[in-house]
């Protein structure tokens, strides 16, 4: 399975705007719904393309109530996120998936929600370590070379 995360922006609720929305209800009622961090939503879809086609159906809403949209498709990495940019170039075969490990985007967790992301260039096949602040976790997600640093 592929998950899909949404992540809202530090003012809104992101829950309660897509679900008060008709067409972003319609578009989420056939998922389940989880929150993995605060103010976000993850789904679970039956493939990348699946992923990319229920972001696309929901943009008129993601650039209003959403800071950032994240893939994890487990025949890329289990561990890792794409950005939105980079899974569409993925399954649009723009890009391989073996070349989208060397630009990341580290977002910290600190008190069950992300924080600022943290750009860095893996090296030697390692991660560099978060150190913007203490988080008790991280989250990685590959960024496409225009979004590195954005």
């Amino acid at each position: 399975m592929t998950t899909v995360c949404i992540v809202g922006k530090e003012d809104v609720d992101l829950r309660f705007e897509l679900l008060s929305r008709e067409t972003a209800r319609g578009a989420l009622a056939t998922y389940d719904l989880s929150e993995p961090w605060a103010n976000s939503i993850t789904v679970e879809t039956v493939s990348l393309g699946g992923a990319v086609s229920l972001l696309n159906d929901l943009n008129w809403y993601l650039v209003r109530f959403a800071e950032a949209a994240f893939v994890k498709d487990p025949s890329i990495s289990t561990e890792e996120w794409l950005s939105r940019t980079l899974a569409e170039r993925v399954r649009d075969n723009e890009i391989r998936a073996a070349e989208t490990d060397e630009s990341l985007a580290i977002y910290g967790v600190s008190e069950g929600q992300l924080v600022e992301p943290m750009y860095v260039t893996r090296r030697d096949g390692s991660v560099p370590e978060y150190d913007l602040r203490d988080v008790e976790g991280t989250v990685v997600v590959r960024v496409a070379a225009e979004e590195f640093g954005a």
